[in-house]
């Protein structure tokens, strides 16, 4: 690399890309990512202490956003326990965008976040998973210099914040790893016109064969229009204009709509725009949908009216330098042509809700999705912590809803043992009666009923694996070793339940829906250079030896659930190694376990009912 090169490589901002797809504003955002002034508050003393101000002398390290501080990427490295940490840098606002309505947006902060402008509070948010955005306006100076400053706190062990995977001792141990704390994703500023456009839902009508939006705005002025142009490979194909009106929908019809499927991933571009009384146009948004539809029928999951059968795999979204962060835009959408190469038609997105640029690429790609939320380890019983959780996973919902890729939406992950503490002679156990229990079922079904009514248009599994309250998926988990035990446990015998239950005392009969195994395998193997580094895991205590052992293993299994009419779907665990997990198809730095064409054979099998 030359001098020059070097240098213009060093200077560049990481994670440029811009962080929402299906809404920008190509010429009138600024990414702030880079390199920012940090200090760790470990007394939590920095608000008293007047570190809001943005003094320099207050924060003596650096760190490269959006890299959190447990990372290598942020140039810290430091994985202790740090509840409360501070961000400082210097903005300076493009001076065109005085007299517009100026935007901080954040994809993600972990837990609470408190942000000042020159030392005037700009807004909070609590909520580690879902992107917020505060309106800066009144604050904002464009083309001045002012200073920036990010508070946030991180209280990982107080059972009041969902923490997903991360681990709640200080070495990572289990299934639980290297902590986030702070900022995790893009920071980013925009301007937009003061009539234009604060958000708009997008809502293909499959059936019907039309594209119904929801616009809003941040104001209306007498006169105003809303204009939605669809194009197809650059040619307009829909048009409609209507008098610009809150949050009412508008269809737009798309004649002779191609529909959004694995095997054809087609999306439609489509352009929002406001124009003023006289005819000038005053915002104008650049977005994407793509038609489909989510069904289910006959115990079955349909996509745009076929059955297809879920070859799901468990991508936990870390990354050995970065953790909750891709090192970079690329390496998102590689994670998902590697599990594709695999054989696998989708993901289960495991504890974490995963980057809107990541969603971005699956929509792409035509890779299947359910969203999940990081649930583990909040108190269910607690009020404070339902709070926090019916937030942050109602933002999520909205963020994310618009894209096609995701097929269903997962709120909590194996309730019993991770937000009840209960167990009973080694396994996850409930007494129907417990005050706790019951609360936590109140919980769940009003959980249910917010994502239900914030997307009527995706199917619900309320509790992947275990306890299901009320849920229009029937999801299990099963980490045994050989065909011929699982198939006796998902099937179970006459007179049994007709279908496995994790916890059968504690859930509700099963009512047709389908019905799917979304955690399997979890078969430990290391490629033979990495046998030095043995000391990590896999379920059922394997440990195999060779690569064909490796993939017998997966095969049998494979080959059974595809001679299963009765299970619509699974889900293997996992797609790579995360630090002591060594379960993976891939290694944690992303080499192949096996060459990707064999695992496609075993992981690519399906029952012949199903359409992808």
């Amino acid at each position: 690399m030359t001098k020059r090169k070097a240098t213009a490589a060093a200077g560049r901002i990481p994670r440029p890309e811009h962080p929402r797809m299906q809404f920008r504003r190509e010429d009138s955002w600024l990414n702030l990512n880079g390199k920012w002034d940090f200090a760790f508050d470990p007394g939590k003393s920095g608000a008293e202490r007047g570190w809001a101000k943005g003094d320099p002398a207050d924060f003596g390290l650096k760190i490269n956003v959006p890299f959190c501080p447990e990372s290598k990427l942020s140039g810290i490295g430091d994985v202790d326990f740090h509840e409360s940490a501070w961000y400082r840098r210097e903005v300076a606002f493009p001076s065109a965008w005085a007299g517009r309505r100026i935007a901080l947006h954040f994809g993600g902060v972990d837990f609470l976040c408190e942000v000042w402008i020159d030392g005037r509070l700009a807004g909070t948010h609590v909520g580690g998973s879902s992107p917020f955005s505060l309106d800066v306006t009144a604050l904002a100076r464009p083309g001045e210099k002012q200073t920036l400053v990010v508070h946030a706190l991180d209280e990982l062990r107080s059972g009041m914040q969902g923490r997903g995977k991360q681990c709640p001792d200080y070495y990572s141990r289990g299934c639980s790893y290297t902590r986030v704390t702070g900022i995790w994703q893009t920071v980013w500023a925009e301007a937009a016109d003061p009539r234009g456009l604060a958000s708009c839902r997008i809502v293909p009508n499959f059936d019907a064969s039309e594209v119904v939006l929801e616009p809003r705005f941040f104001s209306v002025a007498p006169g105003s229009r809303f204009r939605a142009t669809v194009r197809a490979g650059g040619k307009t194909v829909a048009e409609r204009e209507v008098p610009a009106a809150q949050g009412l929908p508008v269809a737009v019809p798309v004649p002779g709509a191609r529909a959004w499927s694995p095997s054809d991933p087609f999306l439609y571009d489509l352009e929002l725009s406001v124009a003023a009384a006289d005819g000038e146009t005053v915002d104008a948004v650049q977005s994407y949908f793509a038609m489909r539809k989510v069904s289910c029928e006959g115990g079955k999951i349909l996509l745009n009216g076929k059955p297809v059968f879920l070859r799901f795999v468990l991508d936990q979204g870390f990354y050995p330098d970065g953790v909750w962060t891709a090192p970079s835009d690329a390496e998102l959408r590689r994670d998902i042509e590697r599990s594709m190469a695999a054989g696998f038609n989708g993901a289960r997105l495991h504890q974490k809700v995963f980057e809107d640029r990541y969603h971005y690429w699956a929509d792409r790609l035509g890779y299947l999705t359910w969203a999940e939320y990081a649930s583990w380890s909040f108190d269910a019983a607690a009020p404070e912590a339902q709070r926090n959780f019916h937030e942050d996973w109602n933002a999520a919902v909205v963020a994310l809803r618009d894209h096609p890729s995701i097929v269903g939406w997962t709120p909590f992950n194996e309730t019993t043992a991770n937000h009840l503490g209960m167990w009973k002679d080694g396994a996850p156990w409930v007494d129907p009666a417990d005050r706790r229990f019951q609360s936590y079922q109140r919980f769940v079904r009003a959980v249910v009923a917010d994502t239900r009514a914030l997307d009527p248009t995706r199917p619900v599994n309320d509790a992947s694996g275990w306890i299901h309250v009320e849920t229009d998926l029937w999801t299990v988990h099963s980490y045994r070793a050989t065909p011929k035990e699982q198939r006796t446990w998902l099937l179970p015998e006459k007179g049994g339940r007709p279908v496995a239950a994790n916890v059968p005392g504690a859930e509700p009969p099963y009512e047709g829906q389908p019905f799917l195994l979304d955690e399997w395998g979890g078969f430990k193997y290391l490629l033979p250079e990495d046998r030095g580094n043995a000391s990590g895991w896999g379920y059922n205590g394997l440990d195999l030896k060779d690569e064909k052992a490796f993939l017998d293993r997966i095969g049998a299994q494979t080959r059974l659930f595809a001679r299963m009419p009765e299970l619509a779907g699974w889900c293997y665990t996992q797609l790579t190694d995360v630090e002591q997990e060594q379960n993976g198809a891939y290694t944690y730095d992303r080499r192949p376990k096996a060459d990707p064409a064999k695992f496609a054979r075993l992981f690519g099998l399906r029952p012949k009912w199903s359409a992808w």
